[in-house]
């Protein structure tokens, strides 16, 4: 085994370096992982590496929580996983990672690293459209298209959202939604709730989840869900939302607004529509394992490990083309 070890780091506003590291060995209750993929969260990792609002905005820090890789080490006190398993875990991008074995999940003999890598997006996703309690036939509209709100989208589906329909304002990101099986991929123009409306029977979505993080679409959803629905508050927002009535827009509306940030989770048994981080990560690798959930088109962009400063480059530029992004660890 290699005795050198690499990591990722956010060195300063909007530059990100590769950087050699501490060789870590594992821990009583911990497993030891060499990395074979990792998957860039386009939206969160872009805020911090810039420094957005909401938040660190601390320089140098770690980056990356989608990290796949094999064990090379078990701790002491650790059952159910041997050298050589594949591992699913919140470990940062890092060519070589302890984790609590808490914090990871077998990934599926049928899963391909590559697809595994999307286990925690899916699971951010997935806990956001559980707090909606969708029921079957309910319409509902997903503001985003980028990575967790197609992923949203899909999640909505398999929960039977009847219509399920997505939204935004880029283009190249509705062709990308188009590929999904969903309901309709419709832009954010004037005509957006005259379109919504012709969807869903004429009524207004019973469910509006916003995946953008942008202050601007939180009134939008509130005013695209029907009298009594629920607007759900799946990304983190980056910066203040202004020109919001809550008389008009909110309570005479009857609406119920839930944030769905995953620190809410529970922290040790789920609940009914309240899962443990282990509980959904696992259901999302057996959902990507069993093709419910599709990714490979989301999957935009690979890098080496080695050129990872080249990819948050192309990351602060904001490429609304650029969606999921792996790096590859395997070469080394």
């Amino acid at each position: 085994m290699s005795t050198q070890n690499y990591e990722i780091l956010f060195v300063e506003r909007g530059v990100a370096d590769l950087r050699e590291c501490e060789m870590p060995s594992a821990g009583p209750g911990e497993l030891l992982i060499r990395a074979t993929v990792s998957l860039i969260s386009s939206g969160t990792e872009r805020a911090f590496l810039l420094g957005l609002a909401n938040t660190s905005d601390n320089y140098p820090q770690r980056t990356g929580y989608s990290h796949i890789g094999e064990v090379v080490e078990v701790g002491a006190g650790v059952e159910g996983w041997a050298v050589g398993d594949r591992v699913a875990s919140r470990a940062n991008h890092k060519l070589f990672a302890t984790m609590p074995v808490a914090n990871c999940n077998h990934v599926p003999d049928a899963l391909t690293n590559e697809r595994a890598a999307f286990f925690r997006l899916t699971s951010i996703a997935m806990q956001g459209v559980r707090k909606a309690r969708i029921e079957l036939g309910e319409p509902a509209a997903v503001i985003g298209c980028g990575p967790v709100g197609l992923l949203a989208a899909q999640l909505v589906r398999l929960n039977g959202g009847l219509p399920v329909i997505s939204i935004d304002k880029d283009p190249r990101r509705l062709e990308f939604a188009a590929t999904f099986d969903i309901d309709a991929a419709l832009p954010a123009d004037d005509n957006l709730q005259e379109a919504l409306r012709a969807h869903c029977g004429g009524e207004d979505p019973a469910v509006v989840i916003d995946a953008t993080g942008h202050p601007e679409a939180i009134p939008a959803a509130f005013d695209l869900a029907r009298f009594g629905g629920r607007v759900v508050l799946l990304a983190s927002t980056r910066g203040d939302t202004e020109a919001v009535n809550f008389y008009r827009d909110v309570h005479k509306k009857g609406l119920t607004v839930i944030g769905a940030h995953e620190s809410t989770r529970p922290r040790l048994d789920s609940a009914p529509g309240w899962w443990t981080h282990q509980a959904d990560e696992n259901t999302a690798l057996r959902l990507l394992a069993s093709g419910r959930l599709v990714v490979d088109p989301i999957t935009t962009h690979r890098f080496d490990w080695r050129n990872a400063a080249a990819a948050y480059e192309m990351l602060a530029r904001w490429e609304p083309g650029m969606m999921g992004t792996l790096l590859d660890w395997q070469d080394s």
